[in-house]
């Protein structure tokens, strides 16, 4: 019986021997060496052109905005949605009637201007969306800054701005 015992205490020692010897060959990752993590998602960038008068457009403008945003908060997924605002677009970013200007507010206009503020509002207010007008718009209707909605930035020249986005990979969406 001793035999046996012996025998299976060399095979043992050499199975040992042998794991011992294949883990020193066996070099251990370092946390560098580890695989990358999957990229993360790019943002979606798109930018919204409005230079026009109609109040029934620029709604539906606004309700395009609330699913592309709402689609993109579901999808967890980040974004930077902006408008930039041009010529006619001016409409839509005051309550001044721009009296005597090629703006001036209409009777479409003054019936719904309080429904399309608040709800541009709320896209800027709560989903994030970027407000930008043109300054060269706004400088020749010299309507003064402060009777803007709260939150429209100025840009120098709208186009100059939509085609620097463009150019910065923002996709270009305009309602018609």
């Amino acid at each position: 019986m001793l035999p046996a015992l012996s025998r299976l205490v060399a095979v043992v020692t050499g199975v040992l021997a042998l794991a011992v010897a294949a883990c020193a060959q066996v070099p251990i990752a370092s946390p560098a060496a580890a695989p990358a993590a999957a990229p993360a998602e790019p943002v979606a960038k798109v930018v919204y052109h409005a230079d026009f008068a109609d109040p029934r457009r620029f709604s539906a403008m606004l309700t395009s905005i609330n699913n592309m945003v709402t689609t993109y908060q579901n999808d967890l997924a980040e974004y930077d949605v902006r408008i930039v605002f041009v010529a006619h677009g001016i409409r839509f970013v005051t309550a001044d009637p721009l009296k005597d200007t090629p703006f001036a507010e209409d009777a479409v206009l003054k019936e719904r201007r309080k429904d399309l503020i608040e709800r541009l509002r709320s896209l800027h207010d709560t989903q994030g969306v970027k407000l930008e007008l043109c300054g060269i718009t706004r400088e020749q209707v010299r309507l003064d800054p402060e009777k803007l909605i709260a939150g429209v930035e100025l840009v120098h020249s709208g186009v100059v701005r939509l085609a620097k986005l463009q150019h910065q990979g923002f996709a270009y969406i305009k309602i018609e």
